[in-house]
């Protein structure tokens, strides 16, 4: 057999496992080969037998390692997420196939949190089942109040990569500015917008549905004062465009709302572009123009921007454009995560060294998410069970452990650990005739992957102290032991499982001293970190950092780092 074809192999084991959440089945691996190459089929036997060892190999790796080495084979992994067990959503109104074109559009003023992951999964989703394309906008003309993050354009790519969201294109706002400035120019020749310099006049005006005095100045007029505004010869404050609206609108935000305001970057510089732009559009002014230039056939976002819905159709009908279609979905209550931007940004300045960075496991930002061990596909099932209803909805954290939990016990390997913080955990030694080796099953459903643990008599072990306290155990793999603690000694009294089971013995962990791991375990809980301190098995040393693995009787756990002890968070139960 040839390497070219073991790497075809391994290339459709890799995409299969990817696509049922790491474990490929080589049936189905098979069959898929071909199906594709039907030249093949004379050496299907051959390809069976061979497939075999390759998958269990590609099955062993984990599935963050499986989308690496996809990626590694120039694989889009995006297009192999986990969708067959999904729930599918409603159709899109007034969608076209091939022609859907949907947008993410974040602030960079921070990081992505799991409610923002909610807009970028069902963006993404639905061009995909479209076969349209999805933008991403990054909004960021507002560096006075919500000033941009030089480092969040980058880590909110970096997140949505990890969220298996892939782009079609990409727009940064405050690169946009001579269009914003251009599409101002035309309004305001078209009598759609004016500058208005009333301050704080204009203000109660509006608020009486009384027009401004500068709202009727001709178009002459009001170019000369925009280009006034763009040489820097009005102050924050002093002049802002303004789109005509209907003055008697019930909900006075809607009246005349501000399209462009003077910002002083000097004082309050953009992280990209310095203090080279003064005017700078408004959210409401920006969104509007990009959404028809950039060609957003559909927009999909939380229902408390249903007011921005109105503000917005007045640029529309200025221009004579058509208006994308509007998909406004119920607020997600989120509850068990901290998330609240400015609540973050406070905690880490009062508490300087307290916290991890941006991606600390105590947040529900994404990073944070990630570092604690959540599989993206465990955000998607969220979200997308969640969906589009115009209804609000829940989202607990306990919801998304659960969904958590399920993806990740049939892929995290299972080792033993014993809890030593306080007096959680007692060493005793073994009296046995002979040494004696444990062979023990990384995973419950995989009988095959073992790992040996081999003990001799006088050797100590670390279990539990509420274990020990029973008098009586099973090591698990080892034999049914009696429990001195007077002595400090684990008595052998037959090696026999059906012993065991009469005796109704608890089934143990157990950890060697002499070939033991020194381990911390972080759990997150609030904005505290809980130490857990103890022993793991020798294998754990084999795990890279971002190993999931379980700790028996324990939880889910993530590596962290590869120092001494090794660090690992607590993912959850």
């Amino acid at each position: 057999m040839s390497e070219d074809l073991r790497t075809l192999i391994r290339r459709y084991a890799l995409r299969n496992a990817v696509t049922h959440g790491g474990r490929a089945q080589p049936n189905s691996v098979i069959a898929a080969i071909l199906g594709d190459r039907p030249d093949l089929r004379p050496r299907a036997r051959e390809l069976a037998e061979l497939a075999k060892g390759i998958v269990d190999e590609v099955n062993s790796l984990g599935l963050e390692r499986q989308r690496q080495e996809l990626e590694a084979l120039g694989e889009k992994v995006g297009e192999h997420r986990v969708r067959e067990e999904r729930p599918r959503l409603p159709p899109l109104p007034n969608a076209v196939e091939g022609r859907v074109v949907t947008r993410f559009a974040p602030n960079p003023d921070f990081v992505i949190h799991i409610g923002n992951a909610r807009p970028a999964i069902l963006s993404y989703e639905y061009a995909r089942m479209y076969k349209g394309k999805m933008v991403l906008r990054f909004e960021d003309t507002d560096p006075r109040t919500k000033t941009p993050l030089r480092e969040a354009y980058d880590l909110i790519k970096e997140d949505l990569r990890w969220l298996g969201i892939k782009w079609d294109e990409e727009y940064i706002q405050s690169q946009r500015m001579e269009v914003f400035y251009q599409v101002a120019r035309d309004a305001l020749s078209r009598g759609c917008a004016y500058v208005d310099l009333g301050g704080e006049e204009s203000k109660k005006a509006i608020a009486t549905s009384t027009p401004p005095s500068y709202r009727s100045m001709p178009p002459e007029w009001q170019l000369e004062q925009f280009d006034r505004m763009l040489s820097g010869y009005y102050g924050e404050g002093e002049a802002v465009v303004r789109v005509k609206t209907d003055l008697g609108h019930p909900n006075p935000s809607v009246r005349d709302w501000v399209a462009m305001r003077i910002i002083d970057t000097s004082k309050h510089p953009h992280p990209l572009t310095g203090s080279k732009y003064v005017v700078w559009p408004t959210y409401n002014f920006a969104v509007s123009v990009d959404d028809h230039l950039m060609g957003i056939t559909h927009v999909l976002r939380g229902k408390e921007h249903q007011v921005n819905t109105e503000k917005q159709s007045y640029v529309y009908r200025c221009f004579g454009w058509e208006e994308p279609t509007f998909i406004h979905f119920g607020r997600l209550k989120l509850e068990g995560f901290i998330m609240s931007k400015s609540y973050i940004k406070k905690v880490m300045q009062d508490r300087p060294g307290e916290f991890m960075g941006l991606d600390d496991p105590r947040f529900g930002t994404i990073a944070g998410l990630r570092r604690r061990g959540i599989l993206p596909e465990s955000i998607w099932d969220a979200i997308l069970d969640v969906g589009v209803k115009p209804t609000d909805a829940k989202l607990s954290w306990a919801n998304l452990a659960a969904v958590n939990r399920k993806r990740l016990d049939p892929l995290a390997d299972r080792l033993m650990f014993v809890e030593t913080s306080g007096d959680k955990g007692v060493l005793l030694s073994l009296e046995q005739p002979e040494c004696m080796t444990a062979r023990l099953p990384l995973h419950p459903d995989r009988p095959e992957r073992t790992r040996e643990i081999t003990v001799c008599p006088g050797e100590k072990v670390f279990i539990s102290a509420s274990d020990a306290a029973r008098g009586s155990v099973r090591l698990m793999g080892l034999g049914n032991y009696d429990v001195d603690l007077g002595s400090g000694a684990l008595r052998l009294t037959g090696t026999s499982l059906e012993e065991a089971r009469k005796r109704s013995l608890q089934i143990v962990q157990w950890v060697p001293e002499r070939s033991s791991v020194k381990v911390v375990v972080l759990e997150p809980k609030g904005l505290e970190l809980v130490r857990h301190e103890g022993v793991a098995e020798s294998a754990l040393a084999g795990y890279p950092k971002g190993s999931r693995l379980q700790f028996m009787r324990f939880g889910f756990v993530i590596v962290d780092d590869d120092s001494i002890p090794r660090r690992l968070i607590l993912t959850h139960e």
